[in-house]
């Protein structure tokens, strides 16, 4: 699991219904109270933006006609240290990260 934060008209099909997939799991940790120490110090979770993430996602799913019908339901980051809430993911290492996996990411329309 992991949140990209990659502009979604980036990403590839795969990508993006992935992340999008993952987001949920990570709101559906987060109000389980799981342990999620392993995705803060690998910077893969940014807390504070799973909603606006989850949102920016399904804008984009929309865009390219699919159907989304899965609400997020709100994560509760409450039990989090102040540090884990506020962690931000560096985007531009991100980026690098998913465009050097995927050929299919990074391209003009992101639609393949």
């Amino acid at each position: 699991m992991r949140m990209w934060m990659v502009d979604p008209k980036r990403m590839c099909r795969s990508h993006l219904l992935g992340e999008h997939l993952e987001v949920h799991m990570f709101a559906g940790a987060l109000n389980e109270k799981l342990k999620l120490a392993g995705y803060f110090r690998n910077n893969l979770l940014e807390p504070m933006s799973i909603v606006a993430r989850h949102e920016e996602l399904v804008k984009e799913m929309e865009s390219r006609g699919y159907n989304h019908q899965s609400p997020l339901p709100e994560p509760d980051i409450s039990y989090l240290p102040t540090e884990h809430q506020k962690r931000r993911i560096n985007t531009t290492e991100s980026e690098k990260e998913l465009f050097g996996r995927c050929p299919n990411c990074g391209v003009n329309s992101g639609e393949t």
